[in-house]
């Protein structure tokens, strides 16, 4: 009989000691931008998991994923990198690499993570195991100057392309020798880049331009043709109205034939033809839009908006170029994630303390999640796509 007991205390403590097997491609990360803490969150029972402190500040950060999902790379605004444990709700790693940064990449093979700083100007290369640091590369330009970095994004072969806000250029850096990297330099794409994206297939880099209208286009499999500008021209001379938050072009929207970019400024998406980049049309929305991200199969866009409409949020049908839903979540919606595969989507409203979740096919409210002043919500899933 006593045999029988220890043996049950025994498993008993066994199974306390062990934790649960999981996966994580159901799990994600939401920034707390005020408190410098991120919340863990699964989305197939929507619910919070965990929230892990000590990320410093967070006020414009941005995540990135190992590629098995375990671990997550947080780019914080005061230039710290932290790496924390999906599973272990707790921070692996963490280093201040710079006094200002505005994201970072992480490359193909899933060995490098990029950082793009504002402070000083250029891009640092750290491994992702260790976050040792491997490459450090300054935007210098000109005499003796640096340029602030922006539109950090990872294309394929483990290079990374950016933009030098101050210069005017494009670089690409080769990292498949990561401490000796190879540098090229595109000059004079335009006055003051601000952001950029690179498509799915990891082929095209493009740059938003905030000194000039138009865009600028790299194509990453025939760069000996130089950057071509795009959309030249397409507020056409009308008068701008005042912008009161730069767009995000990160994350942007991709249908069958389409790409659909926020128009600076103005109270309208752009529909860019993907076949010859010349604008096909425009769409009107309700506010300036920050981001129009496109459902991963392609069929519904939904845009938010900058301030003082940033309560709202629309939903455009990909196949009319029709809105087809004005939604209003709460206060201060910044930033939308859609599940892997798109039946749900996220919001945060940062002014409302909290998190909403909407069914994508019915458009109907599913549910909410308390978090303080939550920012940028980053699924697993981005591990696994290009230029995320």
């Amino acid at each position: 009989m006593r045999r029988s007991l220890l043996a049950i205390c025994v498993l008993l403590l066994a199974g306390c000691a062990t934790p649960a097997l999981r996966g994580t491609g159901d799990l994600g990360l939401i920034i707390e931008r005020a408190d410098g803490s991120v919340l863990i969150v699964e989305s197939t029972h929507r619910k919070m998991l965990a929230r892990v402190e000590g990320l410093g500040d967070l006020s414009h950060a941005s995540v990135v994923y190992s590629r098995d999902e375990r671990y997550a790379y947080v780019f914080g605004r005061d230039g710290a990198l932290t790496k924390v444990d999906m599973l272990r709700h707790s921070i692996a790693k963490r280093v201040m690499q710079s006094g200002n940064s505005i994201g970072g990449a992480i490359s193909q093979d899933g060995r490098l993570v990029a950082v793009a700083n504002y402070e000083p100007g250029g891009v640092k290369v750290f491994a992702a195991d260790t976050l040792e640091l491997l490459a450090d590369i300054p935007a210098s330009y000109g005499d003796g100057k640096y340029s602030k970095v922006v539109g950090l994004e990872d294309t394929t072969d483990n290079r990374f392309a950016f933009s030098l806000y101050d210069a005017g250029e494009i670089w690409v850096a080769d990292l498949r020798d990561a401490r000796n990297p190879v540098i090229e330099k595109y000059r004079g794409i335009g006055r003051q880049p601000y952001d950029a994206l690179v498509s799915m297939d990891g082929r095209h880099y493009i740059a938003g331009l905030f000194g000039e209208d138009g865009l600028a286009l790299l194509d990453l499999w025939r760069p000996e043709r130089g950057v071509q500008r795009i959309l030249d021209n397409y507020g056409r001379g009308e008068q701008p109205l005042p912008v009161y938050k730069m767009p995000h072009l990160e994350g942007w929207a991709l249908s069958e034939e389409h790409a659909y970019l926020p128009a600076i400024g103005r109270h309208e998406v752009l529909i860019v033809d993907r076949r010859n980049w010349q604008e096909a049309g425009r769409i009107a929305v309700h506010g300036q839009p920050v981001f129009a991200m496109a459902r991963p199969d392609g069929r519904q866009l939904w845009v938010n908006f900058a301030h003082p409409h940033n309560d709202t949020v629309q939903v455009i049908d990909t196949v009319t170029h029709k809105v087809i839903a004005t939604l209003r979540p709460g206060k201060a919606v910044l930033h939308m994630e859609f599940t892997p595969r798109g039946e749900q989507i996220w919001l945060s409203a940062r002014d409302d303390n909290r998190v909403d979740i909407y069914d994508t096919r019915t458009l109907q409210h599913l549910g909410s999640l308390p978090v303080r002043s939550p920012s940028g919500i980053f699924f697993t899933a981005r591990a696994h796509r290009i230029g995320l």
